[in-house]
This record gives structure tokens, sequence and C-alpha cells, in this order.
């Protein structure tokens, strides 16, 4: 179990984040037309994971933002925004937005990524939702990067995760 904070308050977060060159859990998660996505969707492509509790916070948004202005620069890449979020409100936030670069999955039907994936918020006032980490996958989804980003109200390093790509 790791501990991150949320506004400089303890919170428990249950699993293990994948480590650098671990093999990525299969996951299953639900698209913008409510069909099952899974990894191997992506297969031949490398992925970023941008994982967070939820769009409609300012710091997820940014991070989407943030991944969406970033993603043109870097080939054969998919970022795969993941948040508890019904795909109605991500693609709302989207398309208000003008974002055309990521791809929004959410958990609605996706808790062995949670738990997987080392992000289930287990106390506090997120529990349920997903921590925010980022996981980089090269094209055999092999974990490039990994990152429990240790105050969920401050944004991942996006440097790191884009420069095992580059």
């Amino acid at each position: 179990m790791a501990q991150v904070t949320l506004k400089g308050n303890p919170v428990q977060v249950n699993g293990q984040l994948p480590q650098a060159g671990s093999k990525a859990p299969a996951f299953s998660l639900v698209a913008g037309n409510l069909s099952d996505v899974t990894l191997a969707s992506f297969a031949g492509k490398r992925k970023v994971l941008n994982i967070f509790p939820s769009v409609d916070t300012p710091t997820c948004a940014t991070s989407v933002r943030k991944f969406n202005a970033q993603a043109n620069d870097v080939a054969n890449t998919v970022v795969l925004c993941i948040s508890a979020d019904l795909p109605f409100a991500q693609a709302r936030f989207c398309g208000a937005e003008g974002l055309e670069n990521v791809q929004n999955l959410s958990t609605l039907r996706g808790r062995e990524f949670i738990e997987n994936y080392g992000v289930a918020i287990a106390d506090g006032p997120l529990v349920g939702l997903t921590a925010r980490a980022v996981v980089v996958l090269d094209e055999n989804d092999t974990v490039l990067h990994s990152e429990l980003v240790k105050e969920i109200a401050e944004e991942p390093n996006y440097e790191a995760a884009l420069a095992v790509l580059k």
C-alpha cells in the first residue's frame, strides 16, 4: 500500500504501480461510445496512461490539456486519459476544450485496472477514485516510466514521462 496526500492530508492507495522494466497488466476500460477497450486495442503503439481522479477538477483538466498539446510531438504514441468520469463527461470536456490528441477511457467497468495498476484510493474523500499517476509503455507494453504523484492536487512530471519516448 502506498501513501499520497490530498491537500496535505494522507491518503492510502491500494496496490503497486507497475515499475519500469515490468510488463503492463492487461486492462479493459470504457471508451466514449461505451464499448470496452483493452490494452491490446493499442498494440504496436507506445502509450502514455494519464491516470487521474476526475476531469472536472482543475489539476486533472490541466494534465489532459498539457498531454493533448504535446501528443503531436511524439511519434507512434497514443495518450490515454483514464478516470472514473463517465464517457459523456469526458467527451463534453474534450469537446468544449477542442482537445483531439488524447483518448479518454473510463474506469466505469474497469475496477481491475484500478487495482492492477496500484491507483485505488482506499480512504479519504476520494475513496473509490484513482490516484494521480502516469505510466508510459513501449510498443510491446513494457513499462518505460511510472510516477505515482505524491500530492493528488499537483501535476505529474510531464518532462520525465515524455523523455522516455524520445
